[in-house]
């Protein structure tokens, strides 16, 4: 369920500003209504920290390897010498990067002219010979050869072009290329660059050291971090002349723990209600032992409630988990599933919440295996009498063991599909019906429209995809019965007067029309859930048969490498299918029935965090 809140206000004087700080940040509880940007050197010395760190993973030692340092946490003394030398090691190799590159250009600049002395050629310039180079085309080399103003040495080609050396400078008019002098020959640019390489291995020794204190970075890094919530709180807070505020929301049931606290801390203190036109109420969701495991998929999506939205963590969990059982549709991938969970208890020696869900989505695939007699898409598992008795003859994926026919089993698990995306579409109505009539929103009965409209949608479907001998014309009633009534309600709402709703209801009836269209799409979505099993299964069945076709002497080897590389591969895309395909029923289908966006701001209440917080 999601938390009531409550608006707090909590003030002391300016004296004890930083009393009430630390007071509120050991007290965890207060979610600040606004926060403000941190001082600038707190999110600097953060960003910088996570910078070096990043940076630093070049130099890290290998993860197997353990060494005391790498676990190690420096005081704050050590950590400070260690981080200068390591930001100067950085910065030092950068520059002698730099220095290589432009070293190893000028290399290449001034190779083909051959190993000379630029410092012989500026002295020779202080004695009056002004030297200048060129690259002439033939016919030009042989023009300033015969001319007897120019002073001109003839020189070795350089890559197959004419040189010369000029004392001063040629006229404008002789096409040539002039060769700028280096600084430096080329001697003493591989001796720099050597230099250079010895001073950049210094460096990396400095950096593969530091790099071994992972675990002092990152508590320097939280450190940071609540450095910069600290600085960020204290911008945030209001105040006068004599007194300073923050304001902010507490969950109504910490509320008893807050008052403690400000009286022990003697602050002054008020309590309000949420107001309704408040937008940035954050939510925290309380869930039970069974709701917890649904937690995880909510903080890999980034999805959560808004305040006033519906928690749906359970029915979420529950057609989630039978979702990733049809889509998986194999109960050897629920095997292979079940013993990654167990190998992972056994090696982190608990079963976390995201561990317990993968044992209980692992569970669902196996019993949906056993129920359609799907085992690593195996026909001979039919054959096996105990998994042929756990097979429910309707839902077989081989219905010819049973008497049936591939098109009665498939029209089966299609009808079944349908019949679950009806169940869910209506549950969202019904939980939307709930709510309002709680909030006394006469638009609860265009929710009852789209209950009723869901349920013709549903017959519809099978009529048109199965041939259901349903009566087509009560169906079209239901619709427009739902029509109606989604026009004639849809636009009421707490505070409106019933001719205001209707006007507005009327307003949208066109794009009601369009949502009618809509509601029949998505129930038709649901047959993803049969498509995406079936595909999962034929691919299956395909690496078995091609597997199937080597199986004979010597070639058994590659017999065995293609199942499992094959199922392998199909494991992976069935996981991916219930990302694209299992998650979007449930967070679009159902969420859109219910009326809930997925608005919600987080509850983050001013504390002092214990590991650091993207």
């Amino acid at each position: 369920m999601i938390e009531k809140m409550k608006m707090v206000h909590v003030v002391t004087t300016v004296s004890h500003k930083n009393e009430m700080l630390d007071g509120l940040r050991n007290l965890g509880l207060l979610h600040l209504a606004e926060k403000k940007s941190a001082d600038r050197k707190a999110i600097e010395k953060f960003n910088d920290l996570s910078k070096i760190s990043s940076r630093l993973l070049d130099y890290a030692p290998d993860k197997k390897e353990k060494t005391a340092s790498k676990t190690a946490i420096l005081s704050d003394a050590a950590f400070s010498k260690m981080y200068a030398e390591a930001k100067e090691a950085l910065d030092k190799k950068d520059r002698l990067s730099q220095d290589i590159s432009l070293a190893v250009t000028e290399i290449e600049r001034i190779e083909a002219w051959g190993n000379f002395s630029p410092a012989s050629v500026k002295e020779l310039a202080k004695l009056g010979y002004d030297l200048h180079f060129y690259r002439v085309g033939k016919t030009e080399c042989e023009q300033i050869m015969q001319d007897e103003s120019i002073k001109a040495i003839r020189l070795a080609s350089v890559e197959k072009a004419d040189t010369l050396a000029v004392i001063g400078k040629l006229p404008m008019t002789i096409p040539a290329t002039e060769f700028t002098l280096p600084e430096r020959g080329l001697e003493e640019l591989r001796t720099d660059i050597d230099t250079y390489n010895k001073e950049q291995a210094e460096c990396i020794d400095v950096l593969k050291n530091a790099a071994q204190y992972e675990s002092s970075f990152q508590d320097q890094m939280l450190k940071a971090q609540n450095e910069e919530n600290y600085s960020s709180a204290s911008e945030t807070m209001e105040k006068d002349d004599q007194l300073v505020w923050l304001s902010g929301y507490i969950p109504e049931v910490d509320l008893d723990t807050f008052k403690q606290a400000a009286v022990a801390n003697r602050w002054a203190y008020a309590v309000d209600d949420v107001s309704d036109e408040d937008e940035a109420i954050p939510t925290k969701l309380r869930f039970n032992k069974v709701t917890k495991l649904i937690s995880p998929l909510y903080s890999v999506l980034g999805i959560l409630p808004g305040y006033r939205e519906t928690d749906i963590s359970l029915w979420f969990l529950m057609f989630f988990t039978l979702f990733f059982a049809m889509i998986m549709g194999d109960g050897g991938y629920g095997l292979i599933l079940l013993i990654g969970a167990i190998l992972l208890a056994m090696k982190t020696k608990k079963v976390d919440t995201p561990t317990f869900l993968l044992f209980v989505l692992s569970i669902g695939t196996i019993l949906w295996g056993a129920v359609t007699g799907t085992w690593f898409g195996m026909e001979a598992a039919m054959k096996v009498p105990f998994l042929k008795a756990l097979t429910l003859p309707g839902f077989a994926n081989y219905p010819e063991y049973f008497g049936l026919t591939s098109t009665m089993q498939q029209n089966n698990i299609m009808k079944f599909s349908f019949t679950m995306g009806a169940i869910q579409m209506e549950l969202g109505s019904l939980l939307a019906v709930k709510k309002k009539l709680a909030a006394k929103d006469l638009s609860f009965v265009s929710d009852i429209g789209w209950m009723i409209s869901i349920v013709a949608m549903y017959l519809l479907s099978l009529y048109l995809v199965i041939g259901q001998n349903v009566m087509i014309t009560p169906i079209f009633i239901a619709i427009l019965i739902g029509f109606v009534l989604v026009v004639l309600f849809g636009g009421m709402g707490p505070g409106k007067s019933f001719s205001e709703g209707l006007k507005a209801g009327l307003g949208d009836s066109f794009t009601t029309f369009l949502n009618t269209i809509s509601c029949f799409g998505n129930v038709m979505s649901y047959i993803r859930l049969f498509a995406v099993g079936m595909a999962g299964l034929a691919i299956a069945q395909s690496f078995n048969n091609m597997a199937a076709g080597l199986a004979h002497g010597p070639m058994m080897i590659f017999a065995i490498i293609v199942v499992v590389i094959g199922h392998v591969l199909n494991l992976v895309m069935c996981i991916l299918s219930v990302v694209v395909h299992g998650v979007r029923l449930n967070v679009l289908e159902f969420s859109g029935q219910v009326g809930l966006e997925w608005t919600g701001i987080a509850y983050d209440p001013f504390k002092m965090n214990d590991k650091i917080k993207n």
